[in-house]
């Protein structure tokens, strides 16, 4: 493709150089530059990209896409000046795949919780139903059946059109993405054409990054605000944030509610830990889910599918048939009738939400409920965890979650801190959460439950910049015997 091409749309300052030259790729990382391609300077939290652009030249690089030019300029290579290159690679990485959004119908979900799972039952209704469908998820992204794993919530926007443009080759129909606040922000989404945007719920998450929560909410919200005139809008009712997330938008709006007026309406009939009975806009349903949050991300599933054309009779056979996502409320029993509960539950809002839903199946047994907090992020929350956990289990255990770079231990002192000399009496503090773990098990008696949160799908533990295989789930089954 020719650079002029890939400017299309681009607000350039300047441009010294060839534009009818031959474009063989776009990258945004100087490591991964081949002969031909253009490089996007970034300028990121931690790395300046305009500090590899020699290196991009050197390793066959043709034109460079900067903000600031550099002193020394190479004669055969096509530099253009941007105000932003943030703002602009998006635009560059969906031309050069050819807009592959406008290819395919793309809906993003954004909010706190609910993201991975709603994607994840839109992708697998719709395959149900007979569609060939993409996912872009937290824990994997898929074309069709085949697996591509994730390292992001939501890719660079290089990566991501180059995903999307697999996914047309592949005859796909519809795509599910979640949309990290992050990721808005960033504008990794940028030049991206959405037929319809999902919000699930708002609470303080990424806090580290957004610094404010007033920042983290105008960063979900500003997805709703790019969305063209020809797109939809699903939002929940029952959040406080739902209508100001959309109170800009020029995308058609309607509304899901457990509890409101709404367009989409449900409530729980009868619940059991193998699952619920739902009435959904005047029909009976039995979901393999358990939870309000759950209905609330059922409904969001649900209100999608009528948007996207599907008949309501076929959309709740779809839903009878789904089951929950690896590491959402995922239940496993013990030999000694107990259950333990592995969830990704890592805000205080995700931990009260597990904790009802495990209090509105059960109610009888003792819950207790293994959690810790994420290092080099938010630490404001870590006080709030603990004493969510509290409120709600009638033992906690407080350990390492990823710990990142941080000691573990500090990072249980910050969330102990959170507790008075009352409410710490239900707690032990361990380090090593596979100990945790084992020591909940051990404590729990028939009919009891344990929740183990914080991980969910995850399969290691961060540590010093290192990924340590860790799953809760083989933990467990390793207690229970049931991994032979």
């Amino acid at each position: 493709m020719k650079l002029k091409e890939l400017l299309i749309g681009i607000k350039s300052i300047a441009i010294i150089g060839d534009t009818d030259v031959d474009i063989t790729g776009v990258n945004i990382d100087s490591r991964k530059i081949h002969d031909g391609n253009l490089f996007v300077a970034m300028k990121g939290t931690l790395v300046d990209g305009h500090q590899f652009i020699t290196k991009a030249i050197s390793l066959g690089a043709k034109a460079i896409l900067c903000e600031d030019l550099p002193t020394e300029r190479s004669a055969d290579v096509t530099y253009v000046r941007v105000a932003d290159t943030e703002n602009e690679v998006g635009k560059v990485a969906t031309a050069f795949y050819d807009y592959p959004s406008k290819k395919l119908k793309l809906v993003g979900v954004t909010g706190t919780n609910g993201k991975t799972t709603v994607a994840t039952l839109l992708y697998n209704m719709f395959r149900k139903l007979g569609y060939k469908c993409g996912l872009l998820s937290t824990v994997c992204n898929y074309i069709e059946e085949s697996a591509i794993p994730a390292d992001h919530t939501t890719p660079d926007p290089i990566e991501l059109n180059y995903l999307l443009h697999k996914m047309v080759e592949a005859g796909c129909d519809y795509v599910f993405m979640e949309c990290s606040s992050h990721a808005i922000a960033q504008k990794r989404i940028g030049g991206l054409t959405f037929t319809g945007g999902i919000f699930t719920n708002l609470t303080r998450d990424h806090l580290d990054y957004h610094k404010t929560f007033e920042n983290y909410r105008n960063a979900k919200k500003a997805f709703f605000d790019m969305l063209p005139k020809s797109a939809f809008v699903i939002t929940n009712a029952d959040d406080k944030n739902g209508m100001y997330m959309v109170q800009n938008t020029k995308a058609t709006v309607k509304t899901y509610s457990m509890s409101r007026m709404a367009d989409f309406k449900a409530n729980i009939v009868e619940m059991h830990f193998a699952g619920m009975y739902l009435n959904v806009d005047g029909h009976e349903v039995g979901v393999q889910f358990i939870g309000k949050f759950n209905v609330s991300n059922l409904l969001a599933v649900y209100g999608t599918a009528i948007m996207l054309g599907q008949k309501s009779e076929d959309i709740l056979v779809a839903l009878s048939t789904l089951h929950s996502v690896s590491g959402r409320l995922e239940p496993i029993q013990s030999a000694d009738g107990y259950t333990a509960i592995v969830d990704y539950a890592h805000t205080p809002d995700a931990l009260e939400n597990v904790l009802n839903a495990i209090h509105e199946v059960d109610g009888k047994g003792h819950v207790i409920t293994v959690c810790g907090a994420g290092g080099n992020r938010d630490k404001g929350k870590r006080p709030l965890m603990a004493r969510e956990a509290v409120k709600q289990s009638d033992k906690v255990i407080i350990t390492s979650d990823n710990p990142r770079f941080e000691d573990p231990q500090a990072i249980i002192d910050d969330m102990l801190a959170g507790l008075n000399s009352q409410q710490m009496k239900k707690v032990l503090s361990i380090v090593d959460r596979r100990e945790a773990i084992k020591t909940a098990c051990m404590m729990a008696q028939k009919g009891d439950v344990v929740l183990i949160a914080g991980k969910g799908h995850e399969n290691y533990q961060d540590i010093k910049g290192v990924k340590h295989h860790f799953d809760d789930k083989e933990v467990v089954k390793e207690i229970f015997g049931l991994n032979n």
